[in-house]
């Protein structure tokens, strides 16, 4: 798999000076974690589960989680559970016909997201994971919720007897968004016992996931879509904490990705009269000019919120809706400008050091304090690609959302 892999390939070769590499469920857990991208959760309650996976897939999704948590309602867990087995076996059976004579698959997963399932408990994951018997092969691990000092370890221990029970290969996603970590009081504590427990289990820790939605409920608090997560001090303050603590770029660090993006684009709207005035020409609009309005509109605070989420150190994003997916995987694009100030940081730094002029002449390159930016900017590109030197974030946003 790959992203904007659902492109055309002229398209792809117009837009990237460097395309996007391929990478499997078997790559390297620092090219998973890098390319988890816009990871779009669905209900595991969904009948046409099986048919959704492969529809986002084929519009460029390439992380999927499957909810058994707080997306259903408690009394429908039962059946949640029933038909996210039913229909994963279907998909492992699609998957199994295209294995060759000898048995062995010949790659058909490749086709598909990256998949997780979010369970409430412990004891929920070995349950699923003996329950989806050879489908477990579609995994590629679970999302655990409330996750604290307390309950991680549980947690983490499950995912190792599904580990061993099923022989595959299988990554964490622990979720921080317990009041433990939005009351002050108990935050530091809270931080550094969950730093201690993630490195006992460091090869199993795929990223770190931020529940903003949990730790503004904690105060009653919710934003509104012309405020960014940043905007609001409580959140802010947790996110640069477990930043501080979990993302740092001295080895000690994890993953962690950027928080939900509640509101979405409700096209219904485009139908009323007030929405077709505009005040930049007398004409009438069409219909297709104000639904762009629209889902420009939408997306504005998204964009801001994931750019936001980048000068914090927060890679990927948590999402609920299809259409947030390309304005997350647009903006994860290196742009030419940082692939050019990325090369030149560390060929100066392997000859020792020191300050030089960028190539675009607009900002000072420092080697050395510059380096883990480098690096994780040169990963950033060998998963989503190198923008062309005139090709924009509006552009690349456009390809995905007119194909």
């Amino acid at each position: 798999m790959r992203h904007f892999g659902h492109l055309a390939d002229d398209v792809r070769d117009r837009l990237f000076l460097t395309a996007p590499g391929q990478f499997t469920r078997d790559s390297d857990a620092a090219v998973l974690a890098t390319a988890l991208g816009a990871t779009l959760y669905s209900p595991a309650t969904r009948p046409t589960l099986r048919t959704d996976i492969r529809k986002q897939a084929a519009q460029g999704v390439v992380s999927m989680v499957l909810c058994l948590e707080d997306a259903i309602a408690d009394h429908e867990v039962p059946a949640a559970e029933a038909n996210l087995v039913a229909r994963l076996g279907e998909l492992w059976t699609e998957v199994a016909e295209g294995a060759d004579a000898t048995g062995t698959s010949t790659g058909h997963t490749q086709d598909l997201p990256l998949i997780f399932i979010r369970v409430r408990t412990a004891a929920q994951l070995t349950d699923l994971a003996g329950r989806l018997g050879p489908a477990i092969g579609l995994l590629t691990g679970f999302v655990l919720p409330k996750f604290t000092e307390e309950t991680g370890g549980e947690f983490l221990e499950a995912l190792a007897t599904a580990e061993a029970a099923t022989g595959r290969r299988l990554f964490a996603m622990p979720v921080l968004e317990s009041p433990e970590l939005a009351h002050l009081e108990t935050r530091r504590d809270q931080l550094f016992g969950i730093a201690r427990l993630l490195d006992k289990y460091r090869e199993r820790v795929l990223a770190v996931r931020l529940g903003v939605t949990d730790l503004c409920s904690a105060y009653g608090l919710r934003r509104s879509p012309d405020l960014t997560a940043y905007d609001v001090a409580l959140v802010a303050s947790v996110i640069g904490d477990v930043v501080n603590v979990l993302g740092r770029a001295d080895g000690t660090g994890f993953t962690v990705t950027g928080p939900v993006w509640e509101y979405f684009p409700v096209q219904e709207r485009m139908f009323k009269p007030q929405l077709r005035r505009t005040p930049f020409a007398e004409a009438e609009p069409s219909r297709e000019a104000v639904r762009q309005r629209i889902i420009e509109h939408d997306l504005d605070g998204l964009i801001r919120e994931i750019e936001l989420d980048r000068a914090n150190g927060l890679l990927g994003k948590t999402c609920i809706h299809p259409s947030h997916v390309p304005a997350v995987h647009a903006l994860s694009v290196v742009t030419h400008e940082e692939y050019s100030d990325a090369h030149d940081i560390l060929q100066q730094e392997r000859g020792g050091g020191g300050v030089l002029r960028s190539a675009y002449t607009n900002k000072m390159n420092e080697a050395k304090p510059h380096r883990a930016w480098a690096e994780r900017v040169l990963l950033r590109a060998e998963v989503f690609g190198v923008a062309r030197e005139d090709v924009s974030f509006a552009e690349l946003l456009s390809a995905c959302l007119c194909r």
